[in-house]
């Protein structure tokens, strides 16, 4: 007869996660030293940058943000064209639109102090369950557990559930509240947080070393890696589009900002066709032009990933004579960087300057 293993008690697990954390707990730009008061705008500003990104590259980031707007006050000051400017290369720009609306709300609306309960910080632009809950935890000692990535790992391993997500992510978010505590509230989330980052990783688990591996379900069975259980991936649909590469004979080329709502919102662009699943042919593509040509093709395809699809683009080439288009500028390539453009347009520019030069 095979006996059953004990479940995962939570006071020793915050009574080991914590001391652990008080040895190890990372040293970053946004956390505060123990016995100082946590900056609210700090704290929330890194959560935004964090969400689905990784620590390495919100590191410099999060120190340039607030080298040029060191508080609230001043990033609600600031221009949104600036505010997606420093933004590039972190993606998901609709957290930078949303980060600029709030900083806004918060100094016109609430004097620029933030709710300090979960409710109340859920109600702002951009703040969903998961940072309503860290910034209610970590500046506000909420008894609260926010759920990510890492949080989400080191909770289905302690408990080894077997429901594959995304189906799972309720029981495994049930579970990790029930770690909560009013006992450094605050740290908790944190160390959860620097365990799975350390040593509770995605690959590679170092239960020899994790203080956790004592009450973890997944340790003693011998397989935390295959936690948390994944279905599997669906493939990510193909869209299609034509970039307009427009240029003029002083070298300049054109560019327009995109609409503020959806995808790549507010950020400028090399113009181009809509986005779908079937190919574009010349003919049709030209109705779209920014400006009336004679567009030929460039040899090869640009291909970018997006969360939810593969795009690939062709790239139109015209020459142009002085020619305006609406709400448009001119722009040389060699000053792209002065603008908030997008890495697939990046991409779009290096593929031009390749297959021009053959």
């Amino acid at each position: 007869m095979t006996r059953s293993l004990a479940s995962p008690n939570p006071k020793t697990i915050r009574r080991r996660l914590l001391g652990w954390y008080d040895r190890n707990g990372r040293a970053l730009p946004w956390r505060y030293k123990p016995g100082s008061t946590p900056d609210p705008y700090r704290v929330w500003l890194s959560e935004i940058m964090l969400a689905q990104t990784t620590v390495a590259t919100v590191k410099g980031y999060f120190d340039d943000f607030v080298g040029r707007w060191p508080t609230l006050e001043d990033l609600a000051a600031a221009g949104l064209d600036d505010v997606l400017h420093a933004w590039q290369g972190l993606g998901y720009y609709a957290r930078a639109r949303n980060l600029h609306q709030c900083a806004r709300f918060l100094v016109a609306e609430k004097k620029g102090q933030f709710p300090n309960t979960e409710d109340g910080l859920r109600k702002l632009p951009g703040i969903g369950e998961y940072t309503a809950a860290a910034i209610a935890a970590i500046v506000f000692r909420r008894k609260t557990m926010p759920v990510e990535a890492n949080i989400e790992r080191v909770t289905a391993r302690l408990y080894a559930v077997a429901d594959p997500l995304p189906g799972g992510r309720k029981r495994i978010a049930e579970l990790a509240r029930g770690l909560a505590s009013q006992t450094r509230p605050e740290d908790l989330p944190q160390a959860m947080m620097d365990l799975g980052a350390t040593i509770c990783r995605p690959k590679t688990a170092d239960c020899g070393i994790c203080p956790l591996s004592g009450e973890c379900l997944a340790a003693k069975m011998g397989g935390a890696e295959g936690y948390p259980v994944k279905a599997p991936k669906k493939p990510r649909p193909v869209r299609h589009g034509m970039v307009f590469w427009a240029r003029r004979g002083n070298g300049q080329v054109l560019l327009r900002k995109r609409p503020e709502k959806g995808l790549l919102g507010g950020m400028m662009e090399i113009p181009s066709t809509e986005w779908r699943d079937k190919k574009w042919n010349l003919r049709e593509a030209a109705v779209a032009a920014p400006v009336t040509a004679a567009w030929r093709p460039l040899e090869g395809i640009v291909r970018h990933a997006f969360t939810h699809f593969h795009l690939e683009l062709t790239v139109l080439t015209a020459e142009i004579n002085n020619k305006e288009a609406h709400n448009s500028l001119w722009c040389l390539p060699s000053r792209f960087s002065e603008h908030a453009l997008p890495t697939v347009m990046k991409k779009v520019a290096k593929h031009v300057t390749k297959h021009a030069a053959d």
